[in-house]
């Protein structure tokens, strides 16, 4: 198969592994995030980690759009679902989710109407079936998600549909790239970028990494090889004192992005002055809202919504592991009373999810570690 097989190859990972070895300083270590929460999951389901040397350490970031959002916009959520006349659609991760209130599962069960879609155009097509329910579509993602939801708004705006709207919560991946810049708890060398954000945004919103910070990025793919290659492309540039991003993604991800994708997300939405991410707190001008043209079809003005915040379970540690300072195995709570099937924070529950990575496909480490510690 054309792009898949060519990139899980088990010599070429060998020889990038090698290569890879050769050019690690042994008195150095070397720290690098994927930002995005896919190559979390490449990372573990293929044991890529076993192929790098033990001063080359990844590290996950803030990329999976379910796990950063707060408690209180699930509340918000569940408050709109709650209504008799709403009927709240969703992307399937966003399901077990929990927020203060439970989660959508938890609200189902108790009679609200909420359905899994698999696009806002499913929703679209739900509020053209009920005319008498107001139907709303749970926006969530990175600029990766946001174009198709733009497109949905502008459908439902030229039918002149009065019972549809968005209860949007698209965030943008470059400001919390800087937040974790600017945060001191963690010391980073270069990134891993994300590869399905980059096929929308391209890779110049990138170049202030470099820039400023002095840290290269190169934009991934997402099988085995996409990402040994990027951490080779990475440590030729720290080898070579260089700080530059680079597109390994060059077969799917173009340099400028897509131009069509990012009119239609500013005709229909802007930022907003500032937005809570789960682990980093309020960062200014992260995340989108529907612009005042489209208000009809905004459901954060059509509902009285609470807008509260809720404070994480203590015992959950799900921020400090989407900023990278804690690996998921060292909550406390992780692979006990934190599973996918009885999740209490985020990272346990999307596919995307750090923690989810872990279980699926990290047991064995997670295993090795705590009997280490134990000894």
């Amino acid at each position: 198969m054309r792009f898949v097989d060519e990139y899980r190859d088990a010599d070429q990972a060998r020889a990038l592994a090698a290569a890879i070895a050769r050019l690690c300083d042994p008195g150095r270590e070397y720290k690098f995030m994927e930002v995005c929460g896919g190559h979390t999951h490449t990372i573990y389901k293929h044991g890529l980690a076993d192929h790098l040397p033990e001063n080359v350490t990844l590290v996950h970031g803030p990329g999976c759009p379910v796990c950063v959002i707060p408690m209180g916009r699930v509340d918000d959520a569940i408050h709109i679902a709650d209504q008799d006349d709403v009927i709240m659609t969703s992307f399937g991760d966003m399901m077990r989710v929990p927020g203060g209130r439970g989660s959508f599962f938890d609200s189902k069960a108790h009679g609200a109407d909420i359905r899994m879609v698999y696009s806002p155009l499913d929703a679209l097509k739900i509020a053209r079936q009920n005319p008498d329910k107001k139907v709303v579509f749970l926006a969530i993602g990175f600029e990766t998600t946001a174009p198709s939801t733009a497109m949905t708004v502008l459908r439902a705006k030229a039918e002149g549909l009065t019972n549809f709207s968005v209860f949007c919560n698209h965030v943008t991946i470059i400001p919390a790239i800087k937040a974790i810049l600017d945060s001191p708890d963690l010391r980073l060398d270069g990134f891993i970028g994300p590869g399905h954000v980059s096929t929308v945004i391209g890779c110049r919103p990138y170049e202030f990494i470099a820039r400023e910070y002095g840290k290269p990025l190169v934009v991934a793919g997402f099988e085995p090889l996409d990402i040994l290659r990027s951490i080779h492309l990475l440590l030729i540039q720290l080898a070579e004192g260089r700080s530059e991003v680079e597109n390994q993604y060059g077969r799917v991800v173009p340099w400028e992005g897509n131009p069509r994708a990012l009119r239609v997300i500013a005709e229909t939405m802007e930022p907003r002055p500032y937005f809570e991410w789960r682990g980093l707190g309020f960062i200014s001008h992260s995340a989108l809202r529907v612009r005042d043209a489209y208000a009809g079809l905004d459901a954060e003005r059509i509902f009285d919504i609470p807008g509260g915040r809720v404070a994480d379970p203590k015992a959950c540690q799900c921020g400090e592991v989407l900023k990278g300072v804690l690996k998921p195995w060292e909550c406390k709570v992780f692979g006990t009373a934190c599973t996918p099937e009885t999740p209490i924070g985020t990272c346990m529950v999307s596919s995307e999810g750090a923690c989810a990575a872990y279980y699926n496909f990290g047991r064995f480490t997670r295993d090795r570690v705590r009997e280490a510690t134990r000894d």
